[in-house]
């Protein structure tokens, strides 16, 4: 896939990993839009790169209806949006905290993926890259919730994968470990946001943009089902 000129959708693309990626993408050629929930960031980010926005939650289905309105139709559609939720032992969770969790890291990239796969299955041809989490590969105490939601995300671009391909569409499962990104802190997690020589030596935004430009760029009768970068 020739970039130059493609429509290309990032979630969650105004901070962290979806920014690097935006940015990456955009140096190609592509016409690219980020989604997010916080308006004001957004628009700092789009200054900063020189993309479109859409203020739109991935986890409603109203606002995935009114973010494809916007863009039109995708060549590309990246679902980077994701939150660790509330980082704690499963019986400390609420009932809430645990629905948001698996809403956001799962059910609305599931939204996003069937809006899109029907357009481009009629049109023959697109990728989907959904970003898990090196979380879905390992167990940790307090990370259950979140470790379900980008394991079922792995899982669920396999499946996906399999129904797309033989329409010309590519589905890829894209896994990081920990970054450059606000996450650790969000997350609470000790070492690389208190390390900055550690921080260094994570993957940066940058990092994961060019990757996903790669998978991107592979010839179009080749696919990549996962990646995993650590």
């Amino acid at each position: 896939m020739t970039l130059e000129g493609k429509t290309i959708l990032v979630t969650g693309g105004s901070s962290g990993y979806g920014y690097g990626i935006a940015k990456i993408l955009k140096t190609r050629g592509a016409t690219i839009w980020i989604t997010g929930r916080n308006r004001d960031r957004l628009a700092k980010a789009a200054a900063e790169l020189g993309v479109q926005t859409v203020c739109a939650d991935v986890a409603k289905p109203a606002d995935w209806d009114r973010t494809l309105a916007e863009t039109g139709p995708l060549d590309v559609l990246v679902n980077n949006a994701g939150s660790g939720g509330t980082i704690a032992p499963v019986a400390d969770q609420t009932d809430e905290a645990i629905v948001d969790t698996i809403q956001t890291n799962l059910i609305g990239a599931m939204l996003g993926c069937r809006r899109v796969a029907k357009t481009m299955a009629a049109r023959g041809g697109g990728t989907i890259v959904n970003i898990s989490s090196v979380c879905a590969l390992y167990a940790w105490p307090g990370w259950s919730v979140y470790t379900a939601a980008k394991a079922g995300l792995a899982k669920f671009s396999h499946g996906l994968y399999t129904e797309l391909r033989p329409y010309g569409v590519r589905v890829t499962c894209l896994t990081p470990s920990w970054g450059q990104t606000g996450f650790n802190v969000n997350a609470n997690i000790r070492g690389a946001s208190e390390d900055p020589e550690l921080a260094l030596r994570c993957i940066s935004p940058e990092d994961l943009g060019n990757l996903v430009t790669c998978v991107l760029e592979t010839p179009d009768h080749l696919a990549i089902p996962d990646v995993t970068l650590q």
